[in-house]
C-alpha cells in the first residue's frame, strides 16, 4: 500500500458558542491520514472523537486550524462543496444505520449515488450489485430494513458507503449496537475492505474493534495525547 497523504490537518480547532461560555470541543488537533491506513480513534465519552470525525467527513467546518484533503484546503469551503466531495470521496458508517424505513435494501444504496451528476443509471445499477456482493446480501436487495436483523442492516449500510467506490471509509462506533457475531461479521467485513485497499478511520469504543486497526489515535479532552502505529491482529489478508 502507498503512503500517499491524503489528509493533513493542522492546529485544528472546534469551539461552540453560548451566550455565556465559549466550549473547545476539539484543540490543537494535528493529524496526517495516509492512504491505506486503518485507523481507530478512541477515548472517553466526550472528548470529541465524533466531533474530530465529523470534521474529517466535512459534515462540520472547524472553528480554526487548517484541514487539506487530497491537496486541496477544505477548510472554510461551502455547504455545497462540502456535499459534493462528501458524496464523490467519502463513505460513511453509523451506529445506528441511518438507513430510511420505506425504502428497499437497493433504494437505500441508490440514493447518495442518484445525486451524482456523471452517472447513468445503468451505472447506478451496477455499482448497487457491486456492492450488495461484496457485504453479501444480493438476496436481500427487495425487502426494507424492518424486515432485516440489526447486523444485516449494517451491512446495508455499509453497502451504502462502498457502492460509490470512495477512497476513505469513515466509520462511528458501526458495531456499538450489535451483539458479539454480528459485530465479528461487521469487523471481517471492514478488514476485508481495508485488504483490498480502502482507507478507513474508526471511532469505537470497543478494545477488539480498535484491536483490528494498524493505527491508534487517542483522545482525551479534545485533544489528540497518543498516535502510535499498531500490530494489528486481525489486519492480515
Amino acid at each position: 500500500m502507498t503512503n500517499k497523504t491524503i489528509i493533513q490537518l493542522d492546529n485544528i480547532e472546534k469551539k461552540f458558542s453560548t451566550e455565556d461560555v465559549e466550549t473547545y470541543a476539539l484543540s490543537q488537533i494535528s493529524l496526517n491520514i495516509n492512504s491505506g491506513d486503518y485507523i481507530a480513534i478512541t477515548g472517553p465519552s466526550g472528548c470529541g472523537k465524533s466531533t474530530l470525525l465529523s470534521l474529517i467527513g466535512l459534515l462540520d467546518v472547524p472553528s480554526a486550524g487548517k484541514y487539506v484533503l487530497s491537496g486541496h484546503d477544505v477548510s472554510q469551503i461551502s455547504r455545497d462543496e462540502r456535499a459534493a466531495i462528501r458524496n464523490e470521496h467519502i463513505g460513511f458508517v453509523f451506529q445506528s444505520f441511518n438507513l430510511i424505513s420505506d425504502m428497499t435494501v437497493e433504494e437505500n444504496i441508490a440514493l447518495p449515488l442518484s445525486y451524482r451528476n456523471n452517472i447513468d443509471q445503468k451505472q447506478i445499477s451496477h455499482l448497487i450489485d457491486f456492492a450488495l456482493e461484496k457485504v453479501d446480501m444480493q438476496h436481500r436487495r427487495k425487502h426494507f430494513p424492518s424486515q432485516l436483523s440489526g447486523g444485516q442492516q449494517q451491512r446495508v449500510a455499509i453497502a451504502r458507503a462502498i457502492a460509490g467506490k470512495p477512497a476513505l471509509i469513515l466509520a462511528d462506533e458501526p458495531t456499538g449496537n450489535l451483539d458479539s457475531k454480528n459485530t465479528d461479521a461487521v469487523l471481517e467485513l471492514l478488514k476485508k475492505l481495508h485488504n483490498e485497499g480502502t482507507t478507513i478511520v474508526m471511532v469505537t469504543h470497543d478494545p477488539r474493534s480498535a484491536g483490528q486497526a494498524n493505527r491508534q489515535v487517542e483522545m482525551f479532552d479534545g485533544k489528540i495525547v497518543a498516535d502510535q502505529v499498531v500490530s494489528a491482529k486481525n489486519s492480515a489478508a
